[in-house]
């Protein structure tokens, strides 16, 4: 066999190893996706269902932070979830300030407890929407939707989506 055939062989072998393991990695994501909306549903379901007291407690209180979460998120056109001591975190926040956005800021570890909900709690909550494997910290909702953490963030500053989304959500004017 031809040394050039060899290497188109070898060049095709790797190629298909690696859409192999892309397909992979995204279904796994998917897999994991469709677990946190389960997790979440169940929660849902449990404060519907006729439960013992401790566990529709339990269910309406994940349901409160939930909800929490969904108001600070909506409040503002930018929200970013934080932890003051988090490098990433402060590179997206910088990001942010740097294209002219004043995102609203939550230091998740400077939250005191209240009647629903502390930065732990809420903490829990944000890594449950998030995709697995990912850290809690940075959570960033645009439009008071899930943008991402730091890793969507700066894909969506790399490919040029950023700042269309900023403008539609009304965070930029020009």
């Amino acid at each position: 066999m031809p040394l050039q055939l060899r290497i188109a062989l070898c060049n095709i072998g790797r190629a298909t190893c690696s859409l192999l393991a892309s397909y992979n990695s995204l279904a796994r994501r998917r897999r994991r996706r469709r677990q946190g909306r389960r997790m979440r549903m169940q929660v849902a379901a449990a404060v519907d269902r006729d439960q013992t007291d401790q566990d529709a407690a339990e269910a309406a209180a994940m349901m409160g932070v939930y909800e929490r979460v969904a108001r600070m998120a909506s409040a503002n056109a930018v929200v970013v979830f934080s932890a003051s001591g988090c490098c990433m975190c402060h590179v997206v926040k910088r990001l942010l300030l740097g294209l002219g956005v004043g995102p609203t800021v939550y230091e998740l570890d400077q939250l005191t407890a209240t009647a629903t909900a502390g930065g732990r709690e809420i903490q829990a909550a944000l890594a449950q929407l998030l995709p697995p494997g990912q850290p809690a910290v940075p959570v960033v909702f645009v439009g008071g939707r899930l943008l991402g953490g730091v890793e969507k963030v700066m894909a969506c500053h790399i490919n040029g989506t950023l700042v269309p989304l900023l403008k539609q959500a009304g965070a930029l004017w020009l």
